[in-house]
C-alpha cells in the first residue's frame, strides 16, 4: 500500500511531526519574545564549532519539548538531535531533528528559521516536516504521499517543484559553513558557479532551501557539510514535489564535508553536470 511499509503508516508519520513541529515553533515564538522583553538574546547563546556558530538556550529547550513528546507519544523510536538528544530505539523508526536550523537568522530577528523533523524507516527517509516559525508555513511529506504547504491561514495546499531546465536561467541556493578554510573553498566555487546561474540566494536554513526548491521558488540547491538533522525533513519534501535530491547519507556529518543538492527534474541533469564540472560534487574537508 502506498504510504505504508509493514506496520508502519507514513501518513500517521508525517502528522506526527507536522503536530510536533508546529507546537515546537510556538514554544520558539514564546521563548523569543520572553528573551526580547528581557535581557536579550545574545545573553543567552553560547557557540559550538566556531565562534560563528551560535546555539541558544531556546534551542536545547525545543530539542528538550521534542524529546519528551516523541518518548510520550512514540515510545520505541529512536532520535538523533543537533544539540545532543540520541538514542536507539526498537520500532525501525528514527526521528532526526533540528530544533531550529537558521539560528543566525534566529538571533537577528530575520523571518527564516524552522523547526525540522524528519522520520526514518530502516535507513530511508519516509516522513516530514519542517515549520517556518515566523512565517507560520508548514512544509510536509510522506513518502509516496506527495508534499504539501499549509500556511499562516490554514490553506493547504500541494508542493510541486519549478519545471526549469537551463541552469544559466535558475536560481539557486546554497549555504556556508562555520570553519574558515571550508568557507573560503566555498567562496572559490561561488566565483565559478554565478556568472553561469540566474542568480544565487543564501537564505540560512538548509531544511528552507530544500522547501523553496519543493515550492519552486527557487530551481535548485547545494551545499557541502550539511548534518543529517538539516536536511532530513526537507530531502523528503523536496523529493516528494518532483526534485531529484542527492545527499551523502544519514550517518555522515559536517565534518565529512559532502555534498548535498537538489534540483527540478528537468534541470537535475544539466546541474548535476555544472556542479561536476567545477569539481562541486567532491567533497569540502576543514
Amino acid at each position: 500500500m502506498v504510504g505504508m511499509d509493514h506496520d508502519i503508516d507514513f501518513l500517521q508519520l508525517r502528522d506526527f511531526a507536522e503536530s510536533t513541529a508546529l507546537r515546537a515553533a510556538e514554544l520558539i515564538r514564546a521563548r523569543r519574545a520572553d528573551l526580547v522583553a528581557g535581557d536579550g538574546i545574545a545573553a543567552h547563546t553560547q557557540t559550538k564549532s566556531s565562534a560563528v556558530d551560535p546555539v541558544t538556550e531556546v534551542d536545547t529547550a525545543t530539542e528538550e519539548f521534542i524529546t519528551r513528546t516523541l518518548k510520550e507519544s512514540r515510545p520505541g523510536d529512536g532520535l538523533l538531535g543537533e544539540e545532543g538528544a540520541s538514542f536507539d530505539g526498537t520500532t525501525g523508526v528514527r526521528w532526526i531533528v533540528d530544533p531550529i536550523d537558521g539560528t543566525v537568522n534566529f538571533l537577528y530577528g530575520i523571518p527564516d528559521y524552522a523547526v525540522s523533523i524528519g522520520a526514518e524507516y530502516d535507513g530511508r527517509l519516509v516522513a516530514g516536516a519542517v515549520v517556518n516559525v515566523a512565517r507560520r508555513q508548514v512544509y510536509s511529506a510522506a513518502a509516496g504521499e506527495g508534499a504539501t504547504v499549509t500556511t499562516a491561514d490554514g490553506t493547504r495546499s500541494l508542493l510541486r517543484c519549478g519545471e526549469q531546465d537551463d541552469p544559466a536561467l535558475s536560481l539557486v541556493a546554497t549555504g556556508f559553513g562555520y570553519g574558515a578554510q571550508r568557507r573560503k573553498q566555498q567562496a572559490e566555487l561561488l566565483t565559478k558557479l554565478l556568472p553561469q546561474v540566474r542568480d544565487i540566494r543564501r537564505i540560512g536554513a538548509a531544511a528552507l532551501d530544500l522547501c523553496r526548491v519543493a515550492e519552486g521558488s527557487v530551481d535548485a540547491y547545494f551545499e557541502h557539510g550539511i548534518n543529517a538533522w538539516d536536511f532530513a525533513a526537507g530531502a523528503l519534501i523536496a523529493r516528494e514535489a518532483g526534485a531529484k535530491v542527492h545527499h551523502p547519507g544519514l550517518d555522515k556529518g559536517s565534518a565529512d564535508g559532502e555534498l548535498t543538492w537538489a534540483a527540478g527534474v528537468n534541470l537535475a541533469p544539466a546541474f548535476e553536470e555544472l556542479l561536476a564540472a567545477h569539481g562541486a560534487k567532491e567533497a569540502m574537508r576543514g
